[in-house]
């Protein structure tokens, strides 16, 4: 949560720095990131009200606790960096193309930019190094994890954090050629290249939200490692279907009908479900649900 106020205290700040090269310069292509990181800002705004009531406790009325309305909100955030991000930045450069006044003095631009580069790049370092971590507790490669992972705020800031680079370079590029050309098509062009990678970034992040609270299983491979270790434990001869499902951030349910040898006792089975449980929370510590049905090898 704290990474999230932070980047969302950053974001905001560069926006206004933005805002007043943008003005000064006459860039619509600095105003487009402006924009940019306007909705970046709001994303987390967004993001931090996910994490809240994405964390309330199980109640009686929501057995498995409030986690998917994390996603519902990590949905607003996409749909609002599609609308307001995406489609100023868009409408923007279309009217500087045709109706674009001669580029103003660059220089402020070109030292926003510079800052902002360097502060994106520092907070992209710190959340792949984040991805890889928790990557590598799930088994998984990294890009997978992160398409996969049932972590919207993770997912969203490094998403944010590449197009917030990559628009910066497209920021920078367009208002050199039309400094260097004396002809604003330049800029505009480069605000609508910005507008559309954010709207590539809002697809992106809606469709992964969506999977989400449709019920996502586990990464394949995670899933791979569950099937291990209930394989494993003592006295199971097999496992004939498993289930998982992302409840929310940090949250997974597993069940599956365990196959177990005829001649063990009802204690042993008990032993041996408590054990499966105890290890599976081990290995993945985000499985918080773990449903085991016996059942004899004949079944």
């Amino acid at each position: 949560m704290t990474t999230v106020i932070v980047a969302g205290g950053a974001n905001l700040a560069i926006a206004l720095a933005k805002v007043v090269a943008g003005v000064l310069s006459g860039s619509a292509a600095m105003l487009s990131e402006a924009a940019h990181s306007f909705a970046d800002t709001t994303t987390e705004v967004l993001l931090y009200v996910a994490l809240r009531r994405g964390a309330r406790p199980a109640d009686e009325s929501h057995p498995f606790g409030h986690g998917r309305s994390a996603f519902v909100w990590a949905l607003l955030a996409a749909l609002f960096t599609f609308v307001a991000g995406g489609g100023f930045a868009v409408t923007h450069g279309v009217n500087t193309i045709l109706n674009g006044e001669a580029p103003g003095n660059p220089t402020v631009s070109y030292i926003v930019l510079a800052i902002a580069f360097v502060l994106e790049s520092v907070s992209l370092t710190q959340s792949v190094r984040q991805t890889r971590r928790a990557a590598r507790r799930w088994r998984t490669p990294s890009l997978r994890f992160l398409r996969l992972t049932s972590d919207t705020t993770l997912k969203a800031i490094v998403l944010e954090d590449v197009a917030a680079l990559i628009g910066l370079v497209i920021a920078g590029a367009g208002i050199g050629a039309s400094h260097a050309s004396g002809n604003s098509f330049w800029d505009g062009l480069a605000s609508v290249l910005i507008g559309l990678l954010l709207l590539v970034v809002a697809v992106v992040l809606a469709r992964a939200n969506i999977s989400l609270l449709i019920g996502q299983a586990m990464p394949l491979e995670a899933r791979d490692g569950v099937l291990a270790i209930l394989r494993a434990t003592p006295h199971v001869n097999a496992v004939y279907e498993l289930y998982t499902q992302q409840l929310g951030i940090g949250n997974v349910l597993v069940a599956a009908r365990v196959g177990f040898v005829d001649t063990v006792t009802a204690g042993d089975v008990q032993r041996a479900c408590e054990l499966g449980e105890q290890s599976l929370r081990a290995a993945f510590p985000t499985i918080k649900q773990v449903f085991l049905d016996p059942t004899g090898a004949s079944s």
